[in-house]
């Protein structure tokens, strides 16, 4: 017979330690960050859908207007050939009491059949091209409404998340986690160009908090920054580390200058600016400030000069 409360013991799952919920609580962030720039890229994706939903609707528009001009200017043609005596040319000869009256109206029929033939043609080509522009459209909407839902997934997924980090117990172990200690002052590069301009610009935003798909000026998340950085000079970047890892030059690890963006995870789901001496600055997670630190903090998957 077990003692009384041994069962309750047993069935009663052991407190995780502080250790794993460190480890936890990182693993949780990176997984909002990962559902950040997929969202970002999906805002982007959404972007386009609608703007060619635009076009579509006015294709829909200008194809509707021209086959309702055709239609109607067919419709006058037929009336006109009706007026004119459109017959068979015998009877008309033998109803005519001049050859000459029956040639200039025949001669006006066939001029008449001849661009009605024309007509007809330009109507069938914009009858179906509308149906065309129609189809479009409705592909159009269906994809924007398609985006849109997969954009309320992910941010209820990131929700989900950003609730559990909330906790006391997650709150103190990310809190724990953060505590990433000092590193050595950094020194601004002295050459100036593109690169190194907007990294002055996100060197001034160090302290300013990570914020889910933010994108400044005030608030951050990874991606956010650089394309806020590079905004400054003018100069427009899309907001997703996915398409950034697609834009400029890849250069190696040893190459690295000041100004470049460096990238991390797999799924390249981190992005930071390098400074140099190893470090960079970057909007980092869930719950910390844009800061400098090492890039060997995150998995270093490659970089881009742009």
């Amino acid at each position: 017979m077990l003692p009384v409360g041994a069962s309750d013991a047993q069935t009663t799952a052991p407190k995780p330690s502080l250790n794993q919920l460190v480890t936890e609580a990182k693993q949780l962030s990176n997984q909002i960050t990962s559902l950040g720039q997929q969202y970002d890229g999906l805002q982007i994706e959404l972007q386009r859908a609608q703007s060619e939903q635009r076009y579509a609707d006015a294709a829909v528009k200008r194809d509707n207007a021209a086959m309702a001009g055709d239609q109607q200017a067919v419709s006058q043609l037929a009336a006109g050939t009706y007026m004119t005596g459109g017959l068979d040319p015998t009877l008309n000869m033998l109803a005519s009491g001049s050859p000459e009256q029956f040639l200039d109206q025949a001669s006006i029929v066939q001029e008449l059949n001849t661009e009605s033939g024309l007509r007809l043609s330009s109507l069938d080509n914009a009858q179906q091209a509308a149906e065309r522009a129609q189809l479009a459209a409705k592909q159009q909407i269906a994809q924007v409404a398609a985006l849109k839902k997969q954009m309320s997934t992910k941010l209820g997924q990131a929700n989900q998340k950003m609730t559990v980090l909330d906790s006391s117990a997650m709150s103190q172990a990310l809190t724990i986690f953060q505590q990433t200690g000092s590193y050595p002052d950094y020194t601004l590069p002295t050459v100036s160009n593109v690169e190194t301009i907007a990294l002055r610009y996100a060197l001034e935003k160090v302290g300013d908090p990570y914020v889910w798909a933010a994108a400044g000026p005030n608030e951050f998340d990874c991606s956010g920054l650089v394309v806020w950085a590079y905004a400054q000079e003018g100069i427009s970047l899309p907001h997703y580390t996915g398409d950034l890892w697609n834009i400029g030059e890849h250069v190696s690890e040893n190459d690295l200058q000041p100004g470049d963006l460096v990238f991390f995870y797999a799924d390249i789901s981190h992005v930071g600016i390098y400074i140099g001496n190893g470090l960079m600055v970057d909007a980092p997670q869930t719950g910390e400030d844009v800061k400098v630190q090492p890039i060997n903090q995150d998995p270093y998957v490659g970089a881009v000069r742009i």
